[in-house]
């Protein structure tokens, strides 16, 4: 019997989808990317549900892992019944050996349910990329520690959970999950297939490189969004929230330009510890044999609409980076079909050829690996907390808002406005268009049973 393919998951976090050269960002620097992209297939639009927490990478991860919408969207991701089999536990039972490094933001048990060998694991949402509070790998899942909490400095001073066995102080994160990575793929041996995780932490904030990748970009020849405002038209409730308060208000074009030339030079970084990895497979003969997937938690905003983070569900906030490498697809194809990150796990089910658990709620994309132009998703919902709820097709996105009995509705023309500058809402010649998608609106929210959940019944109650 044939062996399986191996397959080796690069996650990274706070990555948008236009931050990859070979897709059209000529002012990055991302060869190993760009590699990926000529090797493979690139969805161009590769989104994420969005969430009902400010720290929407957590039910984003868990979706990803569970292949699952509806529990995550509303339980943030912090909690993985043992019901949802996840992707490492049904990659286990079909004889994959599983190895996770890096961040972990959906908790102890679900880990150890996932990988049965890994380390250098960061629990929790962010830290210092040089001082990495990490584990090693706990056979026994326990991680008593994690429970735990200290004060993290890059977070206002709030408790967090970012407690650790051990510390490599001076180490980049990209540089310390790559690293053990490629030192446990270089002592790999077994007959099985394998299944590598590995969740980077950039390029989250706090933004720190080694000054080499910084020294890349120049601020001031960055190419300036368009859609940059000093502040956001109104305000939908998350002006003071975590990421909302990196840049001052109102927001300026030197600070914008400064966190545009740190955010590109965490990429440029990333990516050449990335390539470490890919090096590494090449050099054990394990690369033809492997499927690479590349994808991020999230987007961020960084000054498009007088915004800062990823509380939010415009295009650069919801579309995420994805590409897909290895035997049984496409070689330097790009594709526009409308996926979910969550559609992840269900497709390499199918191209490995396991059956999907039950449990799993998200659409295989395969066929769309072996031709780009297949048949996808028509539609897409996204939800933010209990103030935002979106629908999009093909064309137009209807964006609504609800907050403390306030009303803000926007409809947008994806094709002539792809910056969303443009509300169309409104005008009476786009009324049918704004009432179609209304009705699709509802459609999901009885599809996602999202009015079952608190946040949910409280934005469709001021509907």
């Amino acid at each position: 019997m044939k062996r399986k393919p191996n397959i080796l998951f690069f996650f990274t976090d706070d990555q948008r989808f236009d931050t990859i050269a070979a897709l059209g960002n000529k002012e990055i620097h991302t060869p190993n990317m760009d590699e990926l992209v000529r090797s493979g297939t690139a969805f161009t639009h590769a989104h994420i549900p969005g969430g009902t927490s400010g720290a929407v990478c957590m039910p984003s991860r868990a979706m990803l892992h569970t292949g699952r919408t509806l529990f995550h969207l509303h339980n943030n991701g912090n909690r993985i019944p043992r019901d949802h089999v996840m992707l490492g536990e049904a990659l286990q039972q079909t004889g994959y050996s599983t190895f996770g490094v890096g961040k972990w933001h959906n908790g102890p048990d679900s880990y150890a349910r996932s990988f049965m060998d890994g380390g250098e694991i960061m629990f929790g949402g962010m830290a210092d990329h040089w001082n990495v509070p990490a584990y090693s790998y706990d056979p026994t899942g326990k991680y008593d520690k994690v429970a735990k909490q200290v004060r993290n400095p890059f977070a206002d001073n709030k408790i967090t959970e970012n407690i650790c066995d051990h510390i490599t102080p001076g180490k980049h994160s990209s540089e310390l999950f790559s690293e053990f990575a490629v030192d446990w793929l270089g002592r790999y041996t077994d007959e099985a297939p394998f299944f590598v995780y590995i969740a980077y932490m950039a390029p989250h904030d706090p933004r720190t490189m080694p000054k080499q990748f910084l020294d890349m970009y120049d601020p001031q020849k960055i190419s300036f969004p368009v859609n940059f405002m000093e502040e956001h038209p109104f305000d939908f409730g998350g002006k003071k929230g975590r990421d909302e308060v990196l840049a001052a208000y109102p927001r300026t074009e030197e600070e914008t330009r400064r966190h545009l030339a740190e955010y590109y030079g965490m990429i440029s970084h990333l990516d050449h510890e990335l390539g470490k990895v890919v090096d590494a497979l090449k050099k054990n003969g394990q690369y033809e044999d492997t499927i690479i997937v590349f994808a991020g938690d999230n987007g961020l905003a960084l000054g498009q609409h007088g915004l800062m983070g990823k509380q939010n569900n415009y295009e650069h906030s919801i579309r995420v980076p994805l590409i897909m490498a290895g035997p049984g697809i496409g070689k330097n194809a790009q594709t526009d079909a409308y996926v979910y990150l969550l559609d992840i796990y269900p497709t390499l089910c199918e191209l490995i050829g396991i059956d999907r658990p039950a449990s799993v709620e998200g659409q295989s994309f395969a066929a769309t690996l072996r031709d780009p132009a297949a048949p996808a998703r028509e539609t897409l919902y996204f939800a933010f907390t209990e103030k935002v709820r979106t629908v999009k097709d093909r064309r137009y996105k209807l964006i609504e808002y609800r907050h403390k009995g306030n009303k803000f509705t926007q409809l947008f023309d994806l094709d002539t406005d792809p910056k969303e500058l443009t509300n169309l809402h409104g005008r009476p010649e786009f009324a049918g268009i704004e009432d179609r998608l209304r009705g699709e609106l509802h459609q999901y929210k009885q599809a996602w049973n999202d009015e079952a959940h608190p946040m949910g019944k409280t934005f469709w109650d001021a509907f």
